[in-house]
């Protein structure tokens, strides 16, 4: 494992990519603060200190295409460091991962893998293409993280419990709903969005986000464990890329060292209300 990221300074973490940003994009109302004391990131010596930590979470709206540019940028900043990378993924399924594979080694062509990801994943491919592109053109291993859908609607509905062996064993084990206040506002607030509050089904629907956290962290987990030469830069939701998501999972499976990056994007996700607990870095427009 890497070392520490308490043994570094971390406030160059964005600089360079604020600097590749400006450089790339014109860019220059973004912002990115450092928790807690929310000052801005110097340049010097970023990568360096990218360097220096197993996982890189970079959050995101889905269908928000600057947040993927700038997921974009700081893969191009490690990569050209010369840093061995590897890009985990919510948007695909740990089972295609064959797929990826083959896109990645040049075996399978857009068109088809354009049918592939809208297998996986419903937001626009013109949201992603940059990255996997990228990753295409670079031979960067993308590695699928997400569990099938089919299993978060089965504990979404019947909970943990009604998972049959063949579904279980894909999982990590002693899987319950052992969240803080703050995430389970979180989740409570989710179960709103999706129309979903009956009290009876907040346990389910608790249970239904830790598998979604859990699993995904498992799958990073063992690929750095199988590959520990390398870093991963994990793209993956707002909600999952919080502290309190897959890097919480990370924590409780590995010793393994991370960076938490989120945008503001509402009124929880802010630069007047952040905390360390919630992420080491935030971007603001």
């Amino acid at each position: 494992m890497k070392k520490s990221l308490s043994k570094y300074t971390s406030r160059a973490f964005f600089a360079l990519l604020f600097f590749l940003l400006l450089a790339a994009s014109g860019c220059y109302q973004t912002r990115f603060l450092r928790v807690p004391d929310m000052t801005e990131i110097p340049v010097q010596g970023l990568v360096d200190e990218m360097k220096q930590v197993d996982i890189v979470f970079i959050g995101e709206i889905h269908n928000e295409k600057a947040h993927h540019e700038i997921q974009l940028s700081l893969i191009r900043a490690l990569h050209q460091a010369g840093e061995k990378l590897a890009i985990g993924i919510e948007m695909f399924k740990a089972e295609d991962q064959d797929s990826l594979d083959r896109w990645v080694s040049g075996e399978m062509g857009e068109e088809e893998f354009k049918k592939v990801y809208h297998r996986n994943w419903q937001v626009s491919w013109s949201q992603y293409k940059g990255i996997f592109m990228y990753a295409k053109e670079n031979k960067i291993p993308v590695i699928g993280l997400n569990v099938p859908r089919k299993v978060i609607h089965q504990v979404f509905k019947n909970g943990f419990d009604s998972l049959g062996p063949s579904e279980l064993k894909e999982l990590p084990p002693g899987l319950t709903c052992d969240v803080d206040a703050e995430y389970e506002e979180f989740i409570r607030s989710a179960m709103e969005e999706h129309g979903h509050m009956e009290d009876a089904s907040f346990k389910n629907f608790c249970e239904a986000q830790m598998v979604w956290d859990a699993a995904m962290s498992q799958k990073a987990v063992e690929y750095l464990r199988e590959n520990e030469d390398t870093m991963m830069v994990l793209l993956a939701g707002g909600g999952h890329s919080w502290k309190r998501g897959i890097p919480a999972q990370v924590s409780r499976r590995s010793d393994m060292s991370y960076i938490v990056i989120l945008p503001e994007v509402s009124d929880k996700i802010n630069f007047e209300s952040i905390t360390t607990k919630d992420t080491d870095y935030l971007w603001v427009d």
